[in-house]
């Protein structure tokens, strides 16, 4: 019986832990037939009282999948944006993050099928430093320019 109690409260308390992020306006840049690599944006909301982070992220559309951002460059080649792999993305306590073109993503390397506009990928599984993970499904492929506002 105590057994059956202390599941069901970890189970309550894993439902409400997830509740506190909030994934909304998921989508997939749609690329050319020959492009092998593509990325993902969207906003992460943190309805908790502290910082929570996002790890990691998987895909059946993908080989490989990392966190990304994309900064202005110092040095020779001034004024040039590059991107870089990070550890993590911090999502503050009670805050929205937004990942968008030319700033923090998610990159998916290795495409194993070809996406275009009006596609849908399967799944993104995004890995969060509170143990959470959640399973975005069906997402949107969309045309985006970097820098500007998916359509």
């Amino acid at each position: 019986m105590l057994k059956n109690f202390f599941f069901i409260a970890l189970l309550f308390t894993s439902t409400i832990f997830a509740n506190d992020i909030v994934i909304s306006d998921a989508y997939v840049r749609a690329v050319p037939p020959n492009v092998q690599n593509s990325a993902s944006f969207m906003k992460i909301t943190n309805n908790s009282d502290k910082t929570i982070s996002l790890l990691s992220a998987n895909s059946n559309i993908a080989k490989n999948v990392e966190l990304h951002e994309h900064t202005m460059s110092n040095g020779m080649s001034n004024g040039m944006m590059k991107m870089q792999q990070v550890k993590e993305i911090k999502i503050p306590a009670n805050s929205t993050v937004e990942l968008k073109p030319g700033g923090l993503h998610v990159m998916l390397f290795g495409l194993i099928k070809k996406i275009k506009p009006n596609d849908t990928v399967d799944y993104i599984t995004l890995n969060f430093s509170d143990k959470t993970s959640l399973k975005i499904t069906n997402i949107p492929v969309k045309s985006v320019m970097m820098g500007m506002k998916h359509k």
